[in-house]
């Protein structure tokens, strides 16, 4: 009988786990070799010739060109380098000053000027160790700029790079220095860079994203670097004014959701205008960052009848109907010309979302964008729709940091705080983010500080378990309690599972949550006031350490597509939650996932739950810049 060979199997095996085994180290090579060095370098090359950096380095070109004396230059010449940081080489006394207040009011730690080839001074940077780490990467990553070679000293052309520190980091900067003399100087030397918000928009969004009709120049396309960071809310560019130069921004997102006004579909007196222009701690303008500083306050907000479909529209002339106010709302002339080159559902403004525009479409009914980025019409007092607040920064405003785009928004001048640590929460943003809470419902808004002292927070997102949004029912009637169903929830099972005893200790032991009934055609007020003056608050009110937001409070409104862009299909990024606003006895408000609000019988429905709390008024900040990647940290002071 012939032996049959037989393969050893526990061989084959171990043979298989080594070349896997090579296979995965391999790629774990490759990654460590290729793309952790990418990030590390992204890292340290965001910090470089920023606009900020630029215009310091401007400034320092100016300061060397009024103070040094020829032999500075010479000396650049003939080195290579001239470290001109020491105040003593600018020969006048102005120069000496200048320089002096200059490295002072922009935390300058170093100021070399070079010929405009920087390979000496690369060279003499590269293994020399008197300097920074952080300064020979930078010297480093420098081009040699010497392919140009009309630019020489000879010709006059010569480099400025600057060391200074901001947001406790060491940032860096060059900019080209001409020293002919004057009248070439005059005619030659660069154009000082602007930093004004709308000269900085259209200098970096490419032409072909421009459309300007004469009056203003629009934004336009599917995503160009528009987005701006201002008081506690990601904001889209939509058009510079050709004249006056002030930048009209709406809100990326939904602030909130409420019905348009009793019935009439003129903005002016309606409850949307009140909303977004009422200075208490229940408005908009009540909650933003010093508006007079920023924002025009007297802007003129087009909001005249127009029936044309979208692709049709022309601009509404000036002598229609005009409503003068701080904040009010896109019309729909604007919404049309920011889509200009591409389709309405694919363009920026189209957010995936339902929202209310300035424009009547008749006496009975009002222009809203829906979700799909079409335009519709709707009755003003039966429905709602989603707040998209829109004002119009100062010519004069300026942006400091940032590059537009969605991870890293263009931050303006007064509202790019730093270094908060030791702050108080209360003195912050409605809209600012906080870490609050444990595992992925860790993520927190600040709604307001209606309770004076403290600071209302609301879950920036409704609560998921495992990455899906969890629901409950209301409760049997109408009325929130601490004890009916979704109270029972948020003042228990929410406080011991979803915030830990750290957190809990911080959140006031009892807020008083209002609960006025909201029905079709109702002001805002009526949640909260016994009438629309908003003088007598409501007799209808519950105690409880956790609550809920009520109809049309800040932050009650949508933050992510509902609808993919360009598409009708559902993105699952949002979902239907309750408020704690009664519409009748047996039904109660809530907010839709296309950001509507609607109403709904007790009975059998479960919608999704987003706490909101009031903090205590000693809780501080301990880290963070209070955006959505980088929240406030909180501890007790």
């Amino acid at each position: 009988m012939r032996e049959r060979k037989v393969l050893n199997k526990k061989g084959f095996m171990l043979v298989e786990t080594l070349i896997v085994g090579v296979f995965i180290m391999g790629i774990f090579s490759l990654l460590y070799t290729n793309f952790f060095p990418l990030i590390g370098e992204y890292e340290r090359y965001k910090d470089y010739d920023t606009v900020e950096s630029t215009y310091i380095a401007h400034w320092a070109r100016m300061v060397a060109l009024k103070g040094l004396p020829d032999s500075s230059y010479n000396t650049a010449k003939n080195k290579g380098y001239l470290d001109i940081t020491d105040c003593s080489l600018y020969t006048t006394s102005d120069g000496q000053q200048n320089c002096a207040a200059f490295k002072t009011m922009n935390n300058v730690s170093k100021i070399y000027l070079t010929p405009y080839s920087t390979s000496t001074f690369k060279s003499f940077v590269k293994d020399n160790n008197s300097f920074s780490r952080s300064f020979r990467e930078y010297i480093a990553y420098l081009p040699t700029y010497s392919k140009n070679t009309s630019k020489t000293p000879t010709s006059g052309y010569y480099r400025v790079i600057v060391e200074y520190v901001s947001d406790n980091t060491y940032k860096y900067g060059n900019i080209e220095l001409y020293n002919g003399n004057p009248e070439d100087y005059i005619s030659e030397t660069p154009k000082v860079p602007s930093t004004n918000v709308g000269d900085v928009l259209l200098e970096n969004v490419p032409e072909s994203n421009q459309y300007d009709d004469g009056t203003d120049t629009f934004i336009t396309g599917e995503n160009p670097n528009n987005y701006i960071w201002y008081s506690g809310k990601l904001w889209r560019a939509v058009s510079v004014n050709n004249e006056e130069k002030t930048t009209k921004l709406v809100t990326q997102w939904n602030i909130s959701s409420i019905g348009y006004s009793t019935g009439s579909t003129v903005f002016a007196d309606s409850f949307i205008e009140d909303w977004l222009n009422d200075t208490t701690i229940d408005g908009f303008l009540g909650n933003l960052r010093e508006p007079d500083k920023f924002i025009v306050m007297n802007s003129k907000w087009n909001a005249t009848m127009d029936a044309t479909s979208l692709g049709s529209i022309i601009r509404p002339r000036d002598d229609g109907t005009i409503v003068t106010d701080a904040v009010g709302l896109l019309n729909m002339y604007e919404y049309q010309s920011s889509y200009h080159g591409t389709t309405y559902s694919n363009g920026y403004l189209n957010n995936g979302l339902y929202w209310w525009t300035l424009t009547p479409y008749s006496s009975s009914n009002t222009r809203r964008i829906i979700s799909t980025g079409a335009a519709s019409v709707s009755s003003p007092a039966i429905n709602s729709g989603g707040i998209r607040p829109t004002i119009n920064l100062k010519s004069n405003i300026k942006i400091v940091d940032g590059d537009g785009t969605i991870n890293n928004p263009y931050r303006l001048e007064g509202d790019n705080d730093t270094n908060l640590n030791g702050t108080l929460l209360n003195t912050r943003y409605s809209g600012e983010y906080i870490r609050f809470g444990n595992d992925e419902n860790n993520l927190y808004r600040i709604v307001s500080h209606e309770n004076g002292a403290g600071t209302k927070i609301v879950s920036s997102e409704p609560l998921k378990n495992s990455g899906t949004f969890i629901t409950s029912a209301f409760g049997s009637n109408k009325t929130f309690s601490s004890t009916n169903t979704i109270g029972t929830f948020l003042n228990g099972d929410y406080l011991t599972n979803y915030v830990d005893s750290n957190y809990s200790e911080m959140i006031e032991d009892s807020t008083t949550w209002y609960l006025g009934i909201i029905g079709s055609g109702s002001s805002y007020k009526l949640a909260k006031y016994t009438d629309v003056s908003g003088t007598t608050i409501t007799s209808n009110t519950a105690n409880s350490k956790v609550g809920l937001l009520r109809f049309g409070e800040l932050m009650a409104g949508q933050f992510d597509r509902d609808v993919v862009k360009g598409g009708t299909s559902s993105t699952g990024l949002t979902t239907t939650y309750w408020t704690l606003t009664p519409y009748s006895a047996s039904r109660v408000l809530y907010v839709n996932n296309y950001s509507c609000m609607y109403d709904f019988e007790l009975s059998s429905n479960m919608f999704s739950v987003r706490p909101s709390l009031n903090l205590k008024s000693n809780v501080i900040i301990t880290g963070g810049t209070g955006t959505k990647s980088d929240p406030f940290t909180l501890a007790l002071k």
